[in-house]
């Protein structure tokens, strides 16, 4: 296939210039933090797997070099080297410093590409103190230098090449002057970037190689979107080994979908277009969702597994369990907003749902052992479904979940306000009692809970909403659970996790957030979550007054450490043979296990006045990472938690049992 006459300077459009980039650069990169500056990686990543996409490149290769700068190579036809008849200047010039310049508008240049806005290079370009295109093209080697964004000097023919032999490599340096929090890239952030990159485009090699570290890492995968679901179920119960998977094209848009079920109760649906990931769905998984359900209630029917006076399966009941991967390829994606959070296509839903319909409803013919265990699991959900809706009926019947009926063992806080008012989530009756005496009862609520609350990562809703704990806990937070949740009803914008600094504590701990990520994952999106970080020392001075509290054991160090050399300053005598402690003037060093250990104004003091306490907020940065950890810490494979137990054993200095 000739690589020239593909893709040449006719088939690059000029819509405007590049001024703008350096002078609001979050315009174009959405900020420029470490997430902004990761972007100019992403974009430049993403111009290699639309050539990928487009049928001519098998591998992008990202180079962390050793002086700070990114390596980003693809083996595609490598950008036009000729001169553009609308700026007089070579199509890579052209590329690389006017603004929305690129082969992705006018049908030419890609069929289908996720970066559509074309202001890929040229904002990488702009945002860099220098950077370096080599082109291969046609036997030759192409060489172009800038900082920031302004050509050095002509692109010009430097080496020798094989005729084969085709890409792009870009070398850049973000600019230290735009990016003042950070120039440092981070190995795992450009890692997974990588490696889903190579799940929704079978057949390409991603490489991430650091020169800093010596580290490497390949991925490659067949099986595309089947191989990202196999992924995304690793540790979980697959109902059956199979994956159901399907890759059809309708009108213009191509359409792939894998799903499998398992015996876990949450559902993991990812959907992408053009390879970019939608979070908040669209019209292509409305389509999936709509065929889903219709398939399996239509085949239940038929098979008689609902019986005819039996109401359909729900939407909900049909997904429970299901872990899908949706992926649509098309011309000319319509998404809202800038982020591309959602894709707006109404055709897509159409073109989705009929492949889905058709195809899936083969497959559960074909597959009756598999297509029977679907149902059964879908059936189970809806018995669970309704035992839980007599179960909120009955609790909101008696006027359990209503405002005015606070949990009795809840002491909440004078204010109205949601914005100024916290609620301690306390381990144990004894903290619990200790933190409502020596709380500001203004605007600090406490909730004892007593004992290890319920594991929901192995529990429906109806069999949460029997466990005490747990419903006390709905009703104080006033947000209501499974459909009647609104966030509006939010009663404190502070929900502080207060446990033990033990592993009972820690459990405690990851047994609430699994309740929070699984149930009330919007509480926690929105930043309403928080754990708690009580002192881990006391070290007491003379007279027992004025104690100073250390948090952990680093801070222990330091501490003892700057008394001990300011005593020595003072010339004070210091004894190297005592313990440190003694040797920076303390008569003793506590460390607490237990909250339980400190009286109310101590607990005030160190773990909840405002002034004073540390609080850690909890925020989810990878939904997939997190949705892995809590399965394989709270779900029922044993192995796995052993397995996570070993590797991590060594990293726990202080460990209470």
């Amino acid at each position: 296939m000739s690589q020239g006459k593909q893709y040449s300077a006719d088939q690059i459009q000029v819509l405007e210039g590049l001024e703008p980039v350096r002078k609001r650069p979050g315009m174009y990169i959405g900020g420029t933090g470490v997430e902004g500056l990761h972007h100019l990686v992403w974009e430049i990543i993403d111009n290699g797997i639309d050539e990928a996409l487009a049928g001519f490149a098998t591998e992008v290769r990202v180079e962390m070099l050793e002086d700070g700068g990114i390596r980003i190579f693809d083996d595609g036809r490598g950008i036009p080297t000729d001169i553009h008849p609308k700026t007089g200047k070579s199509t890579v010039e052209t590329v690389l410093t006017v603004l929305h310049a690129g082969g992705k508008f006018g049908g030419g240049g890609y069929k289908v590409s996720g970066g559509l806005h074309g202001v890929g290079v040229s904002v990488v370009n702009a945002l860099s103190t220098k950077l370096i295109v080599r082109i291969y093209r046609e036997g030759k080697v192409y060489l172009q230098e800038y900082e920031r964004g302004v050509p050095v000097a002509d692109l010009k023919v430097v080496d020798k090449c094989s005729a084969d032999m085709h890409g792009t490599e870009i070398t850049f340096y973000a600019d230290d002057s735009i990016f003042i929090e950070s120039t440092t890239f981070s190995y795992d952030t450009i890692l997974d970037r990588l490696r889903h990159a190579a799940y929704l485009t079978k057949g390409v090699r991603t490489t991430l190689i650091s020169h800093v570290t010596g580290k490497k890492y390949s991925f490659y995968f067949e099986g595309g979107i089947k191989s990202y679901v196999a992924n995304l179920n690793l540790g979980k119960e697959p109902v059956d080994e199979d994956i159901f998977y399907v890759d059809k094209t309708v009108e213009d848009a191509q359409i792939e979908v894998a799903l499998q079920y398992t015996e876990s109760f949450s559902e993991t649906i990812k959907q992408f277009a053009n390879n970019v990931f939608n979070p908040d769905g669209g019209s292509h998984l409305t389509g999936f969702r709509a065929a889903l359900t219709r398939v399996i209630n239509d085949y239940a029917r038929k098979q008689g597994l609902l019986k005819e006076k039996e109401e359909n399966l729900s939407g909900e009941d049909t997904r429970e369990g299901l872990t899908a991967v949706i992926l649509v390829k098309l011309p000319n994606p319509q998404f809202e907003g800038q982020t591309k959070n959602k894709l707006g296509n109404p055709e897509v839903r159409g073109y989705v749902e009929q492949v889905m319909t058709e195809y899936l409803s083969y497959y559960l013919e074909e597959h009756p052992g598999v297509a029977r265990k679907i149902v059964g699991k879908a059936l189970l959900a809806a018995r669970a479904r309704k035992a839980a809706r007599a179960a909120r009926e009955n609790i909101i019947r008696k006027g359990v979940l209503d405002g005015a009926s606070m949990p009795g063992k809840l002491a909440d806080c004078s204010s109205k306000d949601p914005a100024s008012s916290e609620i301690y989530l306390v381990e144990g009756d004894s903290a619990g009692g200790s933190a409502k005496t020596g709380r500001d009862s203004k605007t600090q609520a406490i909730l004892p809970l007593r004992g290890k609350v319920l594991n929901v990562e192995r529990a429906r809703l109806d069999k949460m909403l029997a466990n005490n704990e747990i419903l006390n806990l709905i009703k104080a937070l006033g947000v209501g659970i499974g459909d009647s949740f609104s966030l509006s009803g939010l009663r404190y914008h502070r929900i502080i996790i207060m446990t033990d600094a033990d592993v009972d504590g820690s459990h405690i701990s990851t047994l609430l957030l699994t309740f929070f990520f699984r149930y009330m994952k919007e509480v926690v999106d929105e930043g309403h979550v928080y754990l708690a970080k009580p002192p881990l020392f006391e070290l007491v001075k003379q007279g027992r007054k004025n104690s100073v509290f250390i948090y952990d054991e680093a801070e222990l160090e330091n501490v003892l450490d700057a008394t001990i050399e300011k005593r020595k300053k003072e010339g004070l005598k210091v004894n190297t043979e005592d313990e440190r402690y003694k040797q920076a003037g303390f008569i003793e060093q506590k460390r607490y296990k237990g909250l339980g250990e400190m009286d109310a104004e101590q607990l005030f003091e160190t773990t909840m006045n405002p002034e004073k306490r540390v609080l850690v907020q909890v925020k989810v940065e990878d939904g997939e990472k997190a949705d892995a950890i809590f399965n394989k810490l709270m779900g029922t494979e044993v192995e796995l938690r052993k397995n996570f137990i070993t590797a991590n054993a060594k990293f726990v200095k202080d460990l209470d049992i």
